[in-house]
């Protein structure tokens, strides 16, 4: 039977030789790959004291933004939660009362904000859905730990330093100092 393509080839069933049944050639080539890898550049980095370089576009941990006058940016709207397909966000509404204007931007915050990074898949797509451009991914890698709770970031940990009060907090936070 003809193929339609005129591509097959007959394989050749010779028996091996002396030298390929003991399968020495095969084995002096993966110890030729073995030894070539000795003299080449380690890519382990020894992390406590040394960090490898991150690319530009590199999403680390998340980062709650605040508005020149310190107030926070972030109006429980619920988009974030709601575009992270790990479901890490979790978020409760609450209204601004009297006499809290220098705190919120809106009549709405966020009362209880908190990521579980540990479900985290650092995709982006919360800092994308951010309307008021609340949440970022800042380029700070995770941090390693031990405990399972300490991986769960509420809103104190994860918002910015305020501009007006604490400027050495923010420039230290931003990486400037």
């Amino acid at each position: 039977m003809q193929s339609l393509t005129n591509r097959a080839k007959q394989v050749e069933r010779k028996p091996m030789t002396f030298i390929e049944k003991l399968y020495l050639w095969n084995i002096l080539k993966g110890m030729f790959i073995t030894f070539s890898h000795i003299f080449k550049k380690r890519p382990t980095v020894n992390y406590p004291e040394k960090t490898r370089p991150f690319s530009p576009v590199f999403r680390g941990l998340h980062v709650l933004n605040r508005d020149e006058e310190g107030r926070e940016r972030c109006t429980a709207c619920g988009l974030c939660a709601l575009a992270c397909p790990a479901e890490a966000i979790t978020m409760e509404a609450a209204e601004r009362k009297i006499g809290e204007e220098n705190l919120y931007r809106e009549e709405k915050y966020a009362a209880r904000y908190e990521i579980n990074m540990l479900r985290c898949i650092f995709c982006g797509l919360c800092e994308e859905a951010c309307p008021k451009d609340a949440v970022y991914l800042s380029e700070t890698p995770a941090p390693s730990n031990f405990t399972r709770e300490s991986f769960i970031y509420k809103k104190e940990d994860l918002l910015i330093p305020d501009p007006k009060t604490e400027t050495e907090e923010l420039k230290k936070a931003k990486g400037l100092n």
